[in-house]
């Protein structure tokens, strides 16, 4: 064999080394007992405690309750459906009151429903902040951001699990393998220099 090969089998090594690392990341998927050792993918073995900290991660840096209480209760979002009420008001006022009562509707004309319309929609704009702040309070438990990406998290098969990964980190993956080829290469001129 050629000294001069030394370098190309180190890249192969080191290559072949980072590939099998980043597989196992993944792979055993179910723990496989060799000998006194058991061996089991990271990501599959510590699929909970990742689960656990990406749900903690979620809750506390990237989406809180609060986060989404201030959303729901932005006067200016609130502001934004009151037209929809209106129109809701006006048909109701002018069909559906006349419908289910229709001698009162005798009685009211175009102002009375201006009138009506108005009071009504100035009663809305105090009353939805209250009842969206009352209902988000009676959904605040239920509504766990932390344990629900837990939850989800804990219960995505290893297979799902992997593909995202890949998704994200593929390029990244990719990168390690070469790195070790190179690296694997270089320590082999290394060797090859010092012979």
């Amino acid at each position: 064999m050629s000294i001069y090969l030394i370098p190309f089998i180190s890249a192969f090594i080191g290559w072949f080394t980072n590939w099998i690392a980043i597989k196992m990341l993944f792979h055993p998927r179910q723990p496989m007992k060799l000998g006194f050792m058991t061996l089991q993918g990271i990501f599959p073995k510590r699929q909970r405690q990742f689960a656990e900290k990406l749900g903690k991660l979620v809750a506390d840096e990237l989406l809180s309750f609060e986060d989404i209480r201030e959303k729901l209760t932005d006067p200016q979002k609130i502001k934004n459906i009151i037209p929809l009420v209106e129109d809701h008001l006006e048909h109701f006022l002018r069909v559906k009151l006349p419908e289910a009562m229709p001698v009162l509707s005798m009685f009211i004309g175009d102002s009375t429903i201006k009138q009506i319309k108005d009071v009504l929609v100035k009663e809305l704009d105090t009353l939805f902040p209250m009842m969206i702040a009352q209902y988000l309070d009676n959904v605040k438990d239920e509504l766990d951001l932390e344990r629900i990406v837990t939850d989800k998290v804990a219960a995505f098969s290893s297979d799902k699990l992997e593909q995202i990964l890949q998704g994200i980190m593929s390029r990244e993956f990719r990168f390690v393998e070469i790195i070790g080829g190179v690296l694997g290469f270089l320590i082999g001129m290394l060797q090859l220099l010092m012979a």
